[in-house]
């Protein structure tokens, strides 16, 4: 369906050479930021796929099949950043309006708050717990409409649990919610307080915030929001330690927080993200059932989070490596016979790691890099139907340059992430 719509787009009054072209950015306009990614993501596999057909090749590097390689390759990788271009656009517009909807979102809340408060009173009457309930929320959703519009040009309410890499932090979000939650409790204990006219109600409402009653919520309070700082630095430090490969989304998205950067779902987060949800929902049940005083979450509860949050830093301690060669040979085509690696020739390196998790779009591939002595060579796109062929996450094949001297030489690969392999060592001939 892209490629039929880059086919129609093309040309003259096919829509690319509109007056808005795909480059327009304003919230109003049909041919905004997301229409221009879409419009750039269907030339370019449009483009694709004609390479991976033989199709579009011109005639003067028709007859060298290096220099049709390296042609196409450089056609696809000017058309990806472009892709990759718009896609950030399309990715700060996204982050430009999302404050809004975060603020709609969190007044949907009070809104359910108030339904739900009146809802339960039918029968039992109005009390004051049900009004100190609703101006908690009304207060907290004001904070976070404030928060929202400060940081509106990084995602409203949601720039806190923002990673570095512009995706969702699992530990943060977990972190936040449970912040939210207390901050919530103490409220309410606080608006029944200002509305208690005896001195037994009022010594009984402060009497609900000894730690006695609160210890396995101040317990799981603390031990997520340590996570979440700790997290932050082991990330930073395996990121400059070369032990781990982040590279930057476009956009944060509602799945990162249970996924990997490669959008694949981590047991380590799903469990984190439920058990910490379960927890939530529990602690809220008891406050509702008992609000003037700190939601009393049993130990056993409070034990298994603690397992969980320990799960996950475990997993965070373990994802990731430093990728590796294993080996480099002489790529043979069928029909070609034996020989060592010359000048001229390609070589095929095999090994793990070569393409980030997250870096599978053509952008970040053609930002792959391999020293061979002291010339770097561009890995070359080979695109085949649906994706590429060359480079792939365990091997990967470039030319040895003519300007590499005969003899012992290291290899060493330079993922598009910054990190940069183990040197092995071929010998090239004359």
């Amino acid at each position: 369906m892209a490629v039929q719509e880059a086919r129609g787009g093309q040309g003259p009054g096919g829509g690319y050479e509109t007056a808005h072209g795909g480059g327009c950015t304003c919230g109003d306009c049909p041919h905004g930021a997301r229409e221009g990614h879409r419009r750039a993501v269907a030339a370019f596999l449009l483009r694709r796929d004609e390479f991976a057909a033989g199709q579009g090749l011109p005639a003067a590097v028709a007859h060298s099949a290096p220099a049709s390689r390296q042609w196409i390759s450089e056609e696809l990788a000017q058309s990806a950043e472009l892709v990759a271009e718009r896609g950030r656009a399309e990715g700060e517009a996204w982050l430009a309006g999302l404050w809004r909807r975060t603020a709609l979102t969190v007044w949907a809340g009070v809104v359910l708050t108030l339904l739900v408060q009146a809802l339960t009173a039918i029968g039992t009457g109005w009390t004051a717990a049900r009004t100190a309930g609703l101006a908690a929320a009304v207060v907290v959703a004001l904070a976070l409409t404030a928060a929202s519009w400060f940081h509106r040009a990084r995602g409203g309410a949601l720039a806190p649990v923002l990673g570095e890499d512009n995706r969702l932090s699992t530990s943060r979000a977990v972190a936040a919610a449970w912040v939210l939650f207390v901050a919530y409790a103490v409220l309410v204990l606080a608006g029944q307080l200002i509305a208690a006219s005896g001195h037994t109600r009022r010594d009984d409402l402060i009497a609900g915030l000894e730690l006695a009653r609160g210890a396995g919520a101040v317990t799981v309070l603390a031990v997520v929001c340590g996570i979440a700082v700790l997290v932050r630095r082991v990330v930073g430090t395996r990121v400059l330690g070369q032990r781990l490969q982040k590279v930057r989304a476009d956009r944060p998205r509602a799945a990162d927080l249970l996924t990997d950067d490669a959008g694949r779902g981590t047991f380590t987060d799903i469990q984190y993200v439920v058990i910490g949800a379960v927890a939530l929902v529990f602690a809220a049940v008891r406050l509702a059932r008992r609000p003037e005083q700190l939601p009393d979450l049993p130990w056993g509860l409070a034990v298994v989070v603690l397992v969980s949050a320990a799960t996950y830093l475990a997993g965070k301690y373990a994802e990731g490596g430093r990728p590796v060669i294993l080996s480099v040979v002489r790529a043979r085509e069928a029909g070609d016979l034996d020989a060592p690696i010359r000048t001229g020739d390609d070589i095929e390196i095999r090994g793990a790691g070569f393409v980030p998790p997250g870096a599978q779009r053509a952008d970040r591939l053609a930002r792959m890099v391999v020293r061979v002595g002291t010339v770097h060579v561009h890995v070359p796109l080979v695109p085949v139907t649906g994706g590429f062929s060359n480079p792939a996450d365990d091997r990967l094949t470039v030319p040895v340059p003519a300007d590499v001297e005969p003899g012992r030489v290291e290899v060493q690969v330079v993922t598009s992430a910054g990190v940069e392999t183990n040197r092995y060592a071929i010998d090239v001939t004359d």
